[in-house]
């Protein structure tokens, strides 16, 4: 199984003013800074915990169907299923009509289940793709308070260390495993 992001997040989940604030800036001349540590502090938090904090794509590719054929997805909380592909022996890609699979969101990770007749990936590797969104909504608003505090911490953190260069970067600062422990998904 491998998967990859197709649709990045449209917005990230605190904005620059947010961040100045917290950290007590009047001026603007580090918001070009600030911005990339926003978005690398969210990447960093998503990869922690194996959540999209902001509505995204992802396509997950499988060569095979799993034992029971209940696959699971890789990044939470799943919003939709939005396609699922099989390719057969020559490459051509059919798609499952939804009646074909059902989407379990009540367990961590999420799976999705698909039907015994809708037979066997034919090509012997990536025969099977499935597309779905992930993350807790469009906006800002819908992100839990814990993971955007995870970000503060993460981009203050940065933010004064930056001229200690990559050392900095392989430290985290206190508290933040406990924001976003509660929220790991488990990986299988």
């Amino acid at each position: 199984m491998t998967s990859i992001l197709i649709a990045a997040p449209a917005v990230e989940p605190l904005t620059v003013a947010d961040l100045r604030a917290h950290l007590r800036l009047a001026s603007e001349t580090e918001d070009g800074l600030l911005a990339d540590y926003i978005k690398a502090a969210r990447e960093h938090v998503e990869r922690l915990t194996g959540r999209a904090l902001i509505t995204q794509g992802w396509r997950l590719y499988l060569d095979a169907w799993p034992e029971g054929r209940a696959v699971r997805l890789p990044v939470a909380p799943v919003q939709s299923i939005d396609s699922i592909t099989v390719y057969d022996a020559t490459g051509i890609p059919h798609a499952l009509s939804p009646d074909k699979w059902s989407l379990g969101r009540d367990v961590a990770p999420a799976r999705v289940k698909v039907s015994l007749d809708t037979g066997v990936p034919s090509r012997s590797m990536m025969g099977a793709e499935i597309e779905f969104s992930a993350g807790y909504g469009a906006t800002a608003d819908a992100v839990p308070e814990a993971f955007k505090q995870a970000i503060r911490l993460l981009v203050a953190h940065w933010f004064e260390h930056r001229e200690e260069g990559g050392v900095v970067l392989d430290s985290i600062p206190h508290g933040v495993d406990r924001l976003v422990a509660p929220y790991k998904v488990p990986r299988l």
